[in-house]
């Protein structure tokens, strides 16, 4: 398994081909990024295989038996996505032996919600937290973050399922229609492509979903099994948990790129009843995200870290970790 020191001296690396098809190969032990050009290839840049953590590949993209076999060797996570970044595939060299891991997965009850409390606590603590650094003293954002703090001060005493959804629910509803009340908020409505700020918000959560999926494949986890999420077709539901401390991180780039006039409204288009973000743009938005994802790597790989630890020794719901923003 990776230690810290490997995830703060090994670069997340994006790889843009949504204007032209590019190719990845092995040459000399190194990692070549080849652009096609007509009857030639030409060469764009060379990564050492050791100071890869993850590639994310973004488009059109040739791979080759040797690459993989590298990127076995080193532990490195191939993450491809469409040019709407829908992830289409995801390798990377996980430590599938861990029975032990699985098993405990599966020994815990559906109804106990311990752990799910405790993300949950954590997401709305950073959600009051960067409702606190907007520095705005607005009515709804004082509303927003007294309600909040109410919702946190119940959440010890749930003790069941659905009433920590709703508890959720109505905190994330008190927290976007105060963050984001200079945009026309109206409600968040995920993979609906019904406003241009929650498809905004839907590109950074896939961003931030593929990002610490990575880190937890390294452990050994069955990615489909939740403490929160329950089990559904085709739905990681662990990665859906884990991810949740961690919306924060999206919720305060987007807001910030708006402001700074990095994200405009301009940047989409409507079809068919869906808003789109136009082609031209699609770069822009998710070196946005990534670079602000990879700011926070180290801080993601200790919380996933601790949280293995402290499921594999069944420790108390006390020493499991959290994400302060």
């Amino acid at each position: 398994m990776f230690t810290l020191k490997d995830i703060e001296m090994r670069t997340i690396f994006v790889i843009n081909c949504t204007e032209r098809h590019r190719c990845l190969r092995v040459s000399t032990g190194e990692l070549l990024l080849e652009e096609e050009n007509e009857d030639k290839k030409t060469t764009l840049t060379k990564f050492p295989f050791q100071k890869i953590l993850a590639l994310f590949i973004v488009g059109h993209i040739t791979v080759t038996t040797p690459l993989i076999d590298k990127c076995k060797q080193y532990g490195v996570a191939l993450v491809v996505l469409k040019t709407n970044l829908r992830p289409v595939f995801f390798w990377a060299n996980s430590a599938e032996a861990n029975y032990l891991l699985r098993k405990r997965q599966f020994e815990l009850e559906p109804d106990d919600i311990t752990i799910a409390r405790i993300l949950i606590l954590n997401k709305i603590q950073n959600q009051i937290a960067i409702l606190i650094r907007t520095r705005k003293r607005t009515d709804r954002i004082t509303t927003a973050v007294s309600n909040c703090e109410a919702i946190l001060d119940t959440l010890p005493d749930v003790s069941n399922y659905n009433q920590l959804m709703g508890l959720e629910g109505q905190a994330a509803k008190f927290f976007f229609s105060a963050y984001f009340q200079d945009y026309n908020w109206v409600a968040r409505h995920p993979r609906t492509k019904c406003d241009e700020l929650n498809i905004t918000l839907d590109i950074g959560y896939t961003m931030l979903f593929n990002f610490v999926e990575c880190f937890v494949r390294m452990f050994g986890f069955d990615l489909y099994v939740g403490v929160y999420h329950r089990l559904w077709f085709k739905r990681k539901s662990l990665v859906c948990d884990l991810i949740e401390p961690f919306r924060c991180i999206i919720d305060h780039a987007t807001l910030l790129a708006f402001n700074r006039k990095q994200f405009s409204f301009n940047h989409f288009e409507k079809v068919k009843h869906e808003y789109r973000l136009k082609r031209e743009y699609t770069s822009l938005y998710y070196n946005v995200f990534l670079n602000e994802l990879v700011v926070h790597k180290s801080d993601v790989f200790q919380y996933i870290q601790k949280y293995y630890r402290c499921f594999m020794g069944r420790k108390s719901v006390t020493e499991y970790p959290y994400f302060n923003f």
